[in-house]
């Protein structure tokens, strides 16, 4: 098999593979409610549908990124994407509540075992670069398939119920999987062992962050949110304590010794959770201010992903141009812009300066991740290309359900005035550009920075 023809099954299944959890998350938001009465469920259990889900994720994507440097990325991706489909069709055929819930842990396990592969994948198919727009079409396929999600999924459940929106990535999943196995890739240099004590306690940081970030919204700071946050930061500092001290940690030191690694993953967290708790924000603002019914409010935030599909590509093109410094500095402000606007809107606001709004956010956003990850993705060695991978889906993870806390906790009582929270988002979005004075200024430069 000639390298081009590696390199374009490996986009092929790489993006197929982004794109199916990105489809699941939103048909499967859209199904929580015709799921709740068919299985006769309560809200707490809905919700973990998507808690269970979520920290299964975000507390194993660096270890399945480092599973990828050890055993290589193609081998993981085909496990975690047949995973991912066998769990899908057993939720589509899942009797009651609690099989769900468990069933989307599970399916949670095989989602984190896939992400950081899609970026290992690419990292060891293509040379330095030429990462951006390998970078740039995955995520354009992401934006693509968050979009469409709502749309497929309401037909689906109109039609045949809510069980057939988890059968919709079945058959994407097990293609993406026979297209990775059908790839011949040179076989893992990497011997490093596996650091199991660093996994678990970063599982534990990571489970104990995402639940206080996600109970945060419906209870508020209380004495639990107060524990969630003491109990967080001890893990953390158990985590480090034990990096520091171990032979083989899990994140190898030069990783976060990188500017250009931390400057990137500083402003994926900030930048992303300013987009989405704006977004959350914004969709309060269609439906209970504007009270349109959600199909309307869907298509007024409309413009938003379609820059996520048409601006991945020319945000590689500025990548190249101005360097990812500028780039991401652009973005960012862009984002913090977006959100201050949007703090301007009100009941007499028009389509167009809404249109708007959701533009300048999706414009700034897709900017600011295309270019970060494309920037991670090259600074690391291909040994290390799976714990990057795994840091840059955690940051993707962890900004939204931050961005959605903050919103809770600024936005008040009365949700027609959410000018406050919004102006404290925009904040958040203008540390993304202050983040980005670590990246490098120009992107001549292809040889990663960190290695083993």
């Amino acid at each position: 098999m000639n390298a081009v023809l590696r390199q374009r099954l490996t986009l092929a299944a790489g993006v197929t593979g982004a794109a199916v959890v990105a489809l699941d998350g939103t048909v499967t938001t859209v199904a929580q409610p015709t799921l709740r009465r068919d299985l006769d469920a309560s809200f707490v259990q809905v919700q973990w549908i998507s808690t269970g889900y979520l920290i299964a994720v975000a507390c194993l994507l660096v270890f399945a990124g480092r599973l990828g440097d050890r055993h290589g990325h193609r081998r993981v991706f085909a496990l975690g994407v047949f995973g991912f489909a066998l769990a899908s069709a057993a939720l589509g055929l899942a009797p009651g509540i609690g099989w769900v819930i468990a069933l989307r842990v599970v399916q949670g396990v095989f989602g984190a075992l896939l992400q950081p592969a899609t970026l290992g994948m690419l990292r060891a198919a293509y040379p330095p670069d030429r990462l951006g727009m390998p970078v740039a079409l995955r995520t354009s396929a992401i934006g693509a398939a968050a979009a469409l999600g709502p749309l497929l999924g309401g037909a689906l459940i109109t039609h045949f119920g809510w069980r057939w929106v988890f059968f919709l990535s079945v058959i994407p999943a097990v293609a993406a999987g026979a297209v990775a196995l059908a790839v011949r890739m040179p076989a893992p240099t990497s011997e490093v062992r596996l650091d199991l004590p660093g996994a678990g306690l970063l599982a534990v940081t990571l489970i104990c962050l995402v639940h206080t970030l996600v109970a945060l919204p419906g209870s508020g700071a209380t004495a639990a949110t107060g524990l969630g946050v003491l109990c967080t930061t001890a893990a953390c500092a158990a985590f480090v304590r034990h990096e520091r001290r171990t032979a083989e940690p899990l994140i190898p030191p030069d990783v976060f010794r990188s500017t250009t690694v931390t400057s990137a993953l500083g402003a994926l967290v900030v930048v992303s959770a300013a987009m989405f708790g704006t977004l959350f924000l914004g969709t309060y603002y269609l439906q209970d201010v504007r009270g349109l019914d959600p199909l309307q409010s869907s298509l007024h935030a409309l413009p938003l992903a379609l820059m996520m599909v048409a601006g991945a590509p020319l945000s590689t093109v500025l990548f190249r141009r101005f360097g990812p410094r500028r780039t991401v500095m652009a973005g960012a402000a862009l984002v913090a812009l977006a959100t201050l606007l949007m703090s301007r809107l009100d009941r007499t606001s028009g389509s167009m300066a809404i249109g708007c709004c959701f533009l300048l956010l999706g414009a700034g956003f897709v900017a600011v991740m295309v270019t970060a990850t494309a920037v991670l993705v090259r600074a690391a060695s291909v040994e290390v290309a799976g714990v990057s991978g795994g840091l840059q889906q955690t940051a993707m993870n962890i900004g939204p359900m931050l961005g959605v806390a903050l919103a809770t906790v600024f936005r008040p009582a009365d949700v027609s005035t959410t000018g406050a929270a919004l102006l404290v988002l925009a904040a958040v979005a203008a540390l993304g550009a202050l983040s980005a004075t670590g990246l490098p200024a120009t992107s001549d430069d292809g040889r990663p920075a960190v290695r083993v």
